[in-house]
């Protein structure tokens, strides 16, 4: 007697056994890119959610492209759907928004998501992290990995230097003073980054004096105007005038690991990093909103899901389905916990868990109540372009080979040209 005779099972008993055991055939298969290296430690993060929603929606099956940074990824998703490859979803740079549209590849949510209960989904987010969604009376993006840039310090460092270690510079000058004090021993009072993303924290400083790089409609720049000329004088005179900053550029890749060093004793940096510093600082440090000079502010910044358009309907409801699931204020919460990017609706702060996690540490608040005097990262049409013009004049002038108003006239210029067409 065989064993499946032994437990009393006929030939019927055994198939209807073997059908109830076998695991459910994935129906609608998804491709989503998504802005992480390979085998970065927040791809353990999304595999998570994302077992969590194959566990959910056993007829679903999402294969998640981990694809390097955001220009890395935008690259690689455009190159696999020019080829043919399939590819439904991804999580690219808010401000590829523009760019996406004129390829004519993505598609408005809003188009989409017509019934109720969608378009209060549509309207659960901050409002300052859907200002890069918002173009010509479309939603062409949802939030997900979103940030402000915040102003790390290291605490211990300003009880060393006489500071007052829970009352951060909140002015430009403050800051500047602060930074003179800090700067000893090896360490600078004060670090930016100028690599990587350069016109992200020009853009912030900008803001702070005053004015806005670019119109709401995408079409225009100010890159000459005096308040941001100035804007980059200040930042240049942080190091050949007061001389708390190093001169030339700092990489913004190492500068999270300078600050554990102690080679700065202030950064400014994405919140996307506060869990690193938090798992990794040896010392005790604070956060605080940027400081102000005519006002306080960042721009936001991160990256947002996108629907591309040559889909099925099956694929879309899917993809749709995905991104419901991984913005929810439960997942949103789990998510700005285990990274430090922030929940993208107030629903998330109100969760059980970010409410307990929030309130033992405080710093991670910073990055959402900064949202009250935020406003859209830098986009227009042209943005790539347009932004590397931008870029590489904060270089020029930052490393000494062109002055402020020279560098900036030429970004100007050139954004000139690019933009005229589109108006």
């Amino acid at each position: 007697m065989n064993y499946f005779a032994k437990l009393g099972l006929g030939l019927a008993g055994l198939m209807a056994a073997t059908a109830l055991a076998a695991p459910a055939v994935a129906q609608t298969q998804l491709t989503m890119y998504y802005p992480i290296a390979v085998g970065g430690p927040l791809t353990e993060v999304v595999d998570r959610i994302v077992a969590d929603f194959e566990a959910e929606n056993p007829d679903i099956k999402v294969n998640a492209i981990y694809s390097g940074n955001y220009d890395d990824t935008r690259v690689r998703a455009l190159s696999a759907l020019n080829s043919g490859e399939p590819a439904q979803l991804a999580v690219l740079f808010s401000i590829d928004a523009y760019d996406l549209i004129e390829q004519d590849i993505i598609a408005p949510f809003d188009e989409i998501v017509t019934d109720d209960e969608g378009r209060a989904w549509l309207d659960s987010f901050y409002p300052a992290l859907m200002a890069n969604s918002e173009i010509e009376g479309h939603i062409w993006g949802i939030p997900f990995q979103r940030s402000t840039i915040v102003a790390y310090y290291n605490k211990d460092k300003f009880r060393a230097a006489g500071l007052d270690p829970e009352n951060p510079p909140s002015t430009w000058d403050e800051m500047v003073e602060a930074g003179k004090a800090l700067t000893r021993d090896g360490t600078y009072g004060l670090m930016i980054p100028s690599t990587g993303y350069p016109y992200w924290m020009f853009q912030a400083l900008a803001i702070q004096n005053g004015k806005e790089l670019m119109s709401k409609d995408g079409l225009h720049t100010y890159f000459d105007d005096p308040a941001v000329i100035e804007a980059l004088e200040f930042w240049r005179s942080l190091s050949v005038e007061h001389g708390i900053m190093p001169t030339g550029t700092v990489e913004w890749g190492t500068l999270r690991q300078a600050f554990l060093e102690g080679q700065t004793a202030m950064m400014w940096h994405t919140t996307g990093n506060l869990t690193a510093v938090k798992e990794a600082a040896g010392f005790d440090f604070g956060v605080s909103v940027l400081p102000g000079n005519v006002r306080p502010g960042s721009p936001t910044g991160g990256g947002n899901f996108y629907l591309f358009k040559d889909t099925t309907e099956e694929e879309r409801a899917a993809a749709l389905k995905l991104i419901r699931f991984m913005t929810a204020p439960e997942q949103a919460a789990a998510w700005s916990i285990a990274t430090g990017y922030m929940g993208v609706s107030p629903a998330s702060y109100e969760t059980e868990a970010l409410k307990a996690y929030t309130e033992a540490f405080p710093p991670a608040l910073v990055a959402r109540n900064q949202l009250d005097n935020a406003i859209a990262e830098f986009s227009t049409f042209e943005t790539s372009r347009v932004r590397d013009g931008l870029n590489n004049a904060i270089q020029a002038v930052l490393t000494g080979t062109k002055d402020a108003p020279a560098a900036l006239g030429e970004a100007q210029a050139a954004a000139e040209r690019l933009l005229a067409p589109y108006r």
